[in-house]
């Protein structure tokens, strides 16, 4: 029998620990390492798993810690040499492969990605690799399909031949390429293929070749079979019940996802981000410039890289997160800092924790909290009629991506959710605001039909008032049957019809319940299912949730 350890409560803890930080831009102090270190004292300790911490000052390795256990079964600690799966981190590894192959001359990023791979369908518009590089192809992503065929994945393995399986399958996209930005797994695996096709070689030994050897990162591979011996690699584990247990990947992907490497080798690769000996200063430029949308916003995602700011300062790197893995690699260029933060929990936030470290490195150079807090101010409270607030309670249905939204009237306030856990602050008669950081504006229309989101320099969010409806046993019977996908292979679903609910299922042990949200439309286990009728009979549904929209399921006839 496994052994089974208690979670400590103090991990949580360590994520909200603050910290007093002065000025840190000469050499490296003991007081700054130790400043680091508190970071991770929750992780100290041999009962629970924990982090992995590199820090670099221009180039130079400064610090190399681990904190709790690589293997909680064999007792083994977290040391800098430990290997972690590093999930979506992988992705900028992918796009130097490809950007290297694009400085051979063997491809162009603006090829129309068909030409590497004829086996994805011809949607009427062109795919190209940039699109693949930067999240904008509007191919819906590998996971969510995979998962919505299987029901479920975890104990099975899932390989690069069903990736390329399922997403030729798919007879639309989520929008037109270049006009949205939406995080796609799939793009990157496709990246993996088109690397194998142009080069000859695996996306594993072209990497070793042109990137991982030449840097000198020799504990750093794309891990392509699983069942591959990694000498000195951590377990992953994840909480259920109060008790630790395993949570590693299964599966045979690479391009988004399956690079093993440690927090040295990833310093390695920040250092030739700064001063590049793979590539050029161009080539990096490119992966780190922002990316233009065709509908004139831009996201702060380049090549495998995000372009942010932390206080002030700019901050490029990823994070990535896979089955209890949870990893963030980040580059403060003009400071000349890189921090790697590799953790085998699910509950970590190893951006969060990367981010104070970097608080006790750079100090003073970078704008202090309240100055940022100041920055952020708020509109005043302003009183609003409870009936006006009460006509503002209702459904509200993003059309583009089918996300529900519902504001409930309570307590003579208008509440976000169904249960009401948070009020919107009226600060005009149309406007309301969240009361969260950073702040977003809800703005109604006199007859609260539409509502738009506003976040914070962005483009605001369209949303259209649907009138809820009743759930009874008599309309929900008329939607229970079986339903199969042929862009899934053939998966099937079974829609069961309860008193107040459907349930939805796909297989022993998978299956979640549906609550009727208004006209044919249902919300649950994450996703929008939307059911559709021909001459007032329900004939199939389709599928949306975050990165998957409008997957369709057929209704078969009753025999």
């Amino acid at each position: 029998m496994r052994r089974q350890l208690l979670v400590s409560s103090s991990i949580v803890t360590a994520l909200s620990l603050p910290i007093t930080l002065g000025a840190q831009r000469g050499p490296v102090s003991d007081t700054t390492s130790r400043i680091a270190d508190r970071v991770f004292d929750a992780y100290h300790g041999t009962d629970s798993p924990g982090c992995a911490l590199g820090v670099s000052r221009n180039g130079r390795v400064v610090y190399e810690r681990g904190y709790g256990m690589a293997n909680l079964e064999t007792g083994t600690p977290i040391t800098p040499a430990s290997i972690f799966h590093v999930a979506s981190v992988s992705k900028q590894f992918t796009a130097m492969s490809i950007m290297l192959l694009a400085k051979d001359g063997k491809l162009s990023i603006d090829d129309d990605i068909r030409k590497y791979l004829p086996e994805i369908p011809n949607y009427g518009t062109t795919i190209t690799i940039r699109h693949l590089l930067t999240h904008t192809s509007g191919l819906r992503d590998q996971w969510e399909l995979i998962a919505l065929a299987r029901g479920r994945f975890e104990e099975d393995r899932i390989t690069e031949a069903d990736v390329m399986d399922i997403v030729p399958r798919q007879t639309a996209l989520n929008f037109t390429p270049g006009a949205e930005y939406l995080y796609s797994n799939t793009g990157f695996t496709l990246l993996g293929v088109i690397v194998k096709r142009v080069s000859g070689k695996s996306l594993r030994d072209f990497a070793d070749e042109r990137i991982f050897k030449p840097l000198g990162m020799t504990n750093t591979h794309f891990h392509d079979d699983y069942t591959m011996l990694v000498p000195g690699r951590t377990s992953a584990y994840a909480t259920r019940g109060g008790m630790w247990h395993v949570s590693i990947p299964n599966y045979d992907t690479y391009g988004a996802t399956s690079l093993f490497t440690t927090v040295g080798d990833l310093l390695r690769w920040e250092a030739n981000l700064d001063n590049p000996t793979v590539g050029d200063r161009a080539l990096i430029a490119r992966m780190e410039t922002k990316t233009p949308l065709t509908g004139g916003d831009t996201s702060n995602y380049g090549f495998g890289l995000v372009v942010d700011r932390y206080r002030g300062a700019l901050a490029i790197g990823h994070n990535g997160a896979d089955a209890g893995y949870r990893a963030s690699v980040e580059r403060f260029p003009d400071l000349g800092l890189a921090t790697v933060v590799l953790c085998n929990f699910a509950a970590a936030n190893p951006t969060l924790l990367g981010r104070r470290v970097a608080d006790a490195y750079l100090g003073s150079a970078l704008v202090p909290v309240q100055a940022n807090v100041a920055q952020q101010a708020v509109a005043p409270e302003v009183a609003i009629s409870p009936e006006k607030l009460r006509a503002r309670a209702g459904m509200y249905l993003d059309t583009r991506t089918m996300q529900v939204n519902q504001l409930t009237f309570r307590d003579g306030k208008l509440m976000v959710g169904a249960q009401g856990s948070q009020a919107l602050v009226p600060i005009s008669e149309e406007r309301m605001r969240s009361p969260g950081q950073p702040v977003m504006i809800a703005v109604f229309n006199d007859a609260a039909s539409t509502l738009d989101l506003v976040p914070p320099g962005g483009r605001p969010v369209h949303l259209e008032r649907r009138e809820p409806i009743i759930a009874t046993p008599q309309l929900l019977a008329t939607y229970a049957g079986e339903y199969v996908a042929d862009e899934l292979g053939g998966a099937v679903k079974h829609v069961v019809a309860q008193d107040s609910t459907l349930i939805l299922k796909s297989g022993p042990g998978s299956s979640f319940p549906l609550r009727l949200m208004f006209a044919d439309t249902f919300v649950g286990g994450g996703y929008t299912v939307q059911f559709f009728r021909a001459r007032g009979q329900v004939t199939g549904f389709d599928v949306s949730n975050g990165r998957t929209r409008h997957v369709k399921f057929a209704k078969r006839k009753s025999t």
